[in-house]
């Protein structure tokens, strides 16, 4: 009996290691999902297009990859995604896993219909990954923006979600967006959610053909372009160039950045190069009326200097600080009318009311956007000059000589 009782306990005992390959998956059967692109369908509501990853002819090494392409692109049709994804299963061989992929691009067509009955399904899968970057393929199909070749990346979708990370840190104007970054703003009573731009540059009768590999100068390239709004899910405008960097320095999210500033009568003379920015909002209230406060704090170094200017002296530098200042100020305050006028809260204000004053924000939630619109926004730039580089004469004043 003792015997019994000792092989029924290891019997327990193993049972959880014997059921760890329940649901075991062969690599040789899965095809790995990298990006999604979502179209607007003909028959269906959605057309989908899964960038499906070649590893035989990704595979680096002493025998290097294969002698095809790196993705294949497949498409299909559906009313909802998960659909369109089951309804592929008929031209993919293998199943198609969600655990690898980076990047969901959604057509500006489908993105001012509305993108709310896509989300769900992003959301509650749980191979899905919701920190997927999401972008908006402008002027072109999401179809396009997936399917597209680069050179310096064997895979394309690496090239997109580096290219975001890249222009953040060194533009300014485009800042990483993900599914639970665009969910959080979705179902905020104060924030209304962002989403970066991406557009198809040059031939698209080029895209997808390994051909345009082979030139120094492709035929069609990608590249970030502004930033998408959102109101109640749906595309209502965009801010691009200098309003979307006044967007990101409200947002704090300024990690560098070029201000050029006019010297001597010259356009563009000068140009400061971000090193570090803080921005701090805080809100007050006159009259039952909130106001807001954006105070940034701005350092940097001179990384271009293209007239004659004496970068030894302190009166100078100070003087180049406030032209800095009013650049940067004229563009927040641009991006934050541009944003009324849409009467899109990106920025998080009625988040800040809500915080400062809870009963307030209970008369002012149901027509926040009417408020936003007509809300009161002080702007406050300090900026300094850190650094001149690694001269503090430009040539510029030896030829004035």
């Amino acid at each position: 009996m003792r015997k019994f009782f000792v092989i029924s306990f290891l019997m327990v005992l193993l049972l959880p290691i014997m059921s760890g390959c329940w649901n075991q998956k062969e690599l040789t059967d899965l095809a790995f999902v990298m990006a999604m692109g979502i179209d607007k369908g003909e028959d269906k509501k959605f057309d989908v297009s899964f960038q499906l990853v070649n590893p035989g002819n990704v595979a680096s090494g002493q025998n290097g990859g294969g002698q095809g392409l790196p993705i294949a692109v497949y498409k299909s049709s559906g009313n909802t995604i998960t659909e369109a994804a089951r309804n592929a299963t008929k031209m993919i061989s293998r199943r198609l896993y969600y655990s690898h992929t980076n990047l969901i691009a959604v057509s500006e067509e489908v993105a001012r219909d509305g993108i709310l009955d896509m989300m769900d399904a992003l959301d509650r899968d749980p191979e899905f990954r919701t920190t997927t970057q999401i972008v908006v393929a402008r002027h072109t199909s999401a179809q396009d923006l997936v399917s597209a070749l680069t050179n310096l990346d064997k895979l394309p979708v690496n090239k997109i979600t580096k290219e975001l990370k890249s222009t953040e840190k060194m533009l300014g104007e485009n800042i990483g967006v993900n599914i639970d970054d665009f969910l959080a703003g979705l179902v905020s009573d104060g924030k209304n959610p962002i989403v970066n731009g991406y557009i198809v540059h040059g031939k698209k009768e080029q895209i997808g053909n390994a051909q345009d590999l082979q030139k120094t100068i492709g035929g069609a390239f990608l590249e970030a372009d502004g930033l998408a709004v959102f109101e109640k899910g749906k595309l209502i405008g965009w801010f691009e160039h200098q309003w979307a960097r006044g967007v990101v320095y409200v947002l704090d999210k300024v990690q560098s950045t070029g201000i050029n500033v006019s010297w001597n009568g010259k356009k563009h003379a000068i140009t400061m190069a971000s090193i570090r920015s803080k921005t701090k909002v805080s809100v007050h209230f006159k009259n039952g009326k909130p106001l807001i406060n954006i105070a940034i704090e701005d350092e940097g170094w001179i990384s271009e200097a293209n007239t004659a200017v004496d970068l030894t002296n302190p009166q100078v530098i100070d003087k180049i600080d406030k032209l800095v200042e009013k650049e940067i100020k004229r563009q927040v305050l641009g991006s934050i009318k541009e944003a009324q006028k849409m009467k899109s809260d990106i920025f998080g204000f009625g988040e800040r009311v809500h915080r400062a004053n809870p009963k307030q924000w209970k008369k002012l939630k149901g027509d926040w956007n009417n408020h936003f619109a007509e809300l009161d926004v002080n702007v406050k730039v300090d900026s300094f000059v850190r650094r001149e580089g690694i001269r503090t004469s430009p040539f510029w004043i030896n030829m004035n000589k």
